[in-house]
């Protein structure tokens, strides 16, 4: 089979049109229609359905798709190490973690990150669901629990709680509350419990609200959260992991707090060896040790 037509058929299927492929291939769309349409002539199949509003794919071409995207993520591992084995830390690392954690603690510190490796390329992606990392959706995700996948490397970096804290103009306003059940005459700022998050938040947010809570302000993020927190408008619900970049929260009903949350750094077995990935958990485990270190000095 042609190496050269499967490429150009899986840019096509990828961008849904013969045009927007050109332009990635920098080929005419004649070209590229050429190229498919022999495809499909020496694979007597119809790859694709072709709509005034684009390309949609066959039975037959999704399972020829299915092939070339498994090619290329292949392609690109190998592309990754290839490049891993020069001495400069160089390419595109994807890294994976929560949008809160990702908001809230990674991206703030990776200006330290870029001073020793300038040119690494990062895509950060940050959402709740848990992405394929051995099937190369991501290089190295950051979890808020152990990873289930196979075949992953996986390292505990820290734990995490859920605690109550408010912007100390809130606290002189409206008092801070000796117990929970002084929450009725305080607005409660935390995610909604169906939203997607740990569960040890969800379980923490049933509890005080089973303490007839005066008003509430649900957002479905963490950063949403500290916002609501930082302009006063009431006791939020959030990992103490803040307290390092906002040292003025004060943390409010200091016995309640939820289970501890275990945060893993994991990474596909195939990539053990990538200076891109050893880089980045190097930087990652400095972190979380000058993390612990001000904690442990704050406390003393």
């Amino acid at each position: 089979m042609d190496w050269d037509k499967l490429r150009i058929f899986h840019a096509v299927a990828d961008a849904g049109s013969l045009t927007h492929a050109g332009d990635t291939l920098h080929l005419s769309q004649s070209a590229v229609s050429r190229q498919v349409r022999a495809l499909e002539e020496s694979l007597n199949a119809t790859l694709f359905h072709r709509h005034a509003r684009g390309l949609i794919l066959t039975e037959q071409g999704e399972l020829l798709f299915d092939a070339t995207r498994a090619m290329a993520k292949r392609l690109d591992t190998a592309t990754a190490r290839i490049r891993d084995s020069e001495e400069e830390v160089v390419g595109e690392l994807r890294v994976t973690t929560t949008v809160g954690f990702g908001l809230l603690w990674l991206a703030p510190r990776l200006p330290q990150l870029y001073k020793t490796s300038p040119n690494l390329k990062i895509d950060l992606i940050l959402e709740e669901a848990v992405l394929d990392l051995p099937m190369r959706e991501a290089d190295v995700a950051i979890r808020m629990k152990e990873p289930s996948q196979a075949d992953l490397i996986r390292k505990k970096l820290m734990s995490v709680r859920m605690c109550l804290y408010a912007s100390p103009t809130y606290i002189a306003t409206h008092g801070a509350p000796v117990s929970l059940d002084d929450m009725e005459n305080h607005r409660l700022i935390s995610q909604n419990v169906t939203a997607a998050q740990v569960s040890a938040g969800a379980l923490m947010i049933k509890e005080i609200m089973t303490h007839n809570v005066g008003s509430s302000l649900t957002i479905n993020n963490y950063f949403g959260v500290l916002q609501g927190v930082l302009h006063d408008l009431g006791i939020g619900l959030l990992p103490d992991y803040l307290t390092d970049d906002f040292p003025d929260l004060v943390r409010v009903l200091p016995d309640v707090e939820s289970n501890e949350i275990p945060v893993f750094l994991a990474y596909p077995e195939e990539l053990r060896h990538s200076k891109r990935i050893e880089n980045f958990r190097d930087f990652v485990t400095e972190e979380i040790i000058a993390h612990r270190r001000r904690r442990r000095d704050a406390q003393n």
